[in-house]
């Protein structure tokens, strides 16, 4: 490969052949840009969040209004990123016709939509506020495929804040 082709060339974390608009619980890390500590600090184990920790607290709790297939288990916002367990469940019907996915742009029901919902309302609001604020590039994701996984990874969320 090219230098040309190396430097442009967008590379993704995301599972190959998987469907991130499939029914799926997911763990997902969002960061802010430099991993700036924006959304607040960390004293004595306990979170406390600024001005833009609880907007983006807000507007995280609102992602199901927006997306009604989507449920939100464990979350927390630490000082520069945010966790949290989102669990797509969309009803499916018996009558329903078979679609293909679209593969060749932006898609509106899938975990990639959701977040970037989130990320585009939390900086609209800090703009429309004057509050210095930025987002990492992309997001960080695991499939969670099976109980045990689910339950060790709500664990490590729910601690985050005393293991900080």
């Amino acid at each position: 490969m090219t230098n040309h082709r190396k430097k442009f060339k967008d590379e993704t974390n995301r599972l190959k052949n998987w469907d991130y608009g499939s029914n799926a619980a997911y763990f997902v890390t969002i960061c802010t840009a430099d991993r700036n500590h924006f959304f607040g600090e960390i004293k004595n184990t306990k979170m406390y969040l600024s001005d833009i920790g609880q907007v983006a607290n807000q507007y995280w709790s609102e992602i199901p209004d927006h997306f009604p297939f989507v449920k939100l288990d464990a979350f927390v916002i630490m000082p520069d990123h945010i966790h949290g367990i989102i669990i797509i469940d969309k009803q499916i019907h018996p009558n329903d016709s078979v679609i293909q996915p679209n593969k060749f742009g932006p898609q509106s029901q899938n975990l990639g939509s959701i977040v970037r919902g989130f990320k585009t309302g939390v900086t609209k609001y800090a703009r429309m506020n004057d509050i210095e604020f930025k987002w990492q590039s992309r997001y960080h994701d695991h499939i969670i495929r099976n109980e045990k996984s689910f339950y060790r990874i709500r664990k490590y969320i729910i601690d985050n804040p005393k293991n900080w």
